[in-house]
């Protein structure tokens, strides 16, 4: 499969490129080029199985694994409903040209077909957590259907998907205590600040694309006061983490650490540059990073003094 456009998100190299043609355009489809968006779904679920005090150190990890793999099926099939729903936009904006479903390497009928195969591996990883989780985790579905439709009615399809990614806080947290509490509100909703931060940097990318084809997104609603915007999406954050920490319990080792994803954030929100491509999609990955410092801040959280 070829790209025409230089500016592309899709990368056939690695693993990938070794793969048969009709295996390969599966993989790009599931998004399997980027795992970034794995991590970044994945990272919120951890945050959640980290944050409650009191629970053993084998059931966190066996969690984190489980979340681990359901995450990258649940992401996959995130993605194979985007590109379901956006595959006739795709064709009209130059870093999606490419994709399975909008190049036609894809019929509908195989990707509802994979659809079902990878529904079915996250039911299997599902079953394996408590019952709050399955009522959370059947839930979440609704936001994953509806999501690809947000950018077609209100200019905040960023905050959407700060709702659908970060779903994973609430899960992770219910899978390690086996209830709610505000802690866990806390947490999941500077995961949704978080995240709609990041993706409105992802956004920038598509900005004259989206305006062409009238698209809507909160990038092209914050272009002309991006950093203050980021800013303010990640100063929340923080904020929001300090609470969840201090609802929970977390030992004080938690706010030294915290400093990091701090600065990490600070530096982002002050070089954002949205006419740049290359840079923002520099900085969306660099979440990952980001995602992890807040790890560890949590693993910090848990450790008495």
């Amino acid at each position: 499969m070829s790209v025409s456009s230089s500016h592309t998100d899709i990368r056939i190299t690695g693993w990938i490129a070794h793969l048969p043609p009709a295996l390969q355009a599966y993989a790009l489809l599931a998004r399997l080029d980027r795992p970034i968006g794995t991590w970044l779904l994945w990272l919120p679920g951890m945050w959640g199985i980290l944050l409650p005090q009191g629970v053993a150190v084998s059931e966190r990890v066996r969690l984190i694994v489980l979340f681990g793999i359901g995450s990258l099926v649940m992401r996959a099939a995130g993605c194979v409903v985007n590109d379901m729903w956006d595959r006739d936009i795709d064709r009209q904006v130059a870093r999606t040209a490419g994709r399975p479903l909008a190049s036609g390497a894809l019929s509908m009928k195989q990707a509802t077909l994979f659809l079902v195969l990878l529904l079915l591996a996250g039911l299997a990883v599902l079953v394996q957590l408590n019952s709050l989780s399955w009522i959370l985790g059947v839930s979440s579905l609704l936001l994953v259907a509806l999501y690809p439709l947000a950018k077609r009615f209100t200019w905040w399809p960023q905050l959407v998907m700060g709702f659908t990614f970060g779903f994973g806080a609430p899960m992770g947290y219910a899978a390690a205590a086996g209830h709610l509490s505000w802690a866990q509100a806390a947490l999941y909703a500077a995961t949704i600040v978080w995240q709609l931060g990041f993706d409105t940097i992802y956004g920038f990318q598509d900005m004259e694309d989206d305006a062409r084809i009238g698209v809507k997104s909160t990038s092209r609603l914050m272009v002309g006061r991006a950093r203050g915007f980021i800013g303010t999406c990640y100063g929340l954050m923080l904020v929001l983490l300090g609470v969840a920490a201090l609802l929970a319990g977390a030992g004080p080792l938690f706010w030294v650490v915290l400093v990091l994803p701090a600065i990490l954030l600070w530096q982002q929100a002050c070089k954002v540059n949205p006419a740049s491509p290359a840079l923002c999609l520099t900085q969306f990955r660099a979440n990952r990073e980001i995602g992890l410092a807040v790890a560890l801040a949590l693993v910090a959280g848990l450790i008495a003094v």
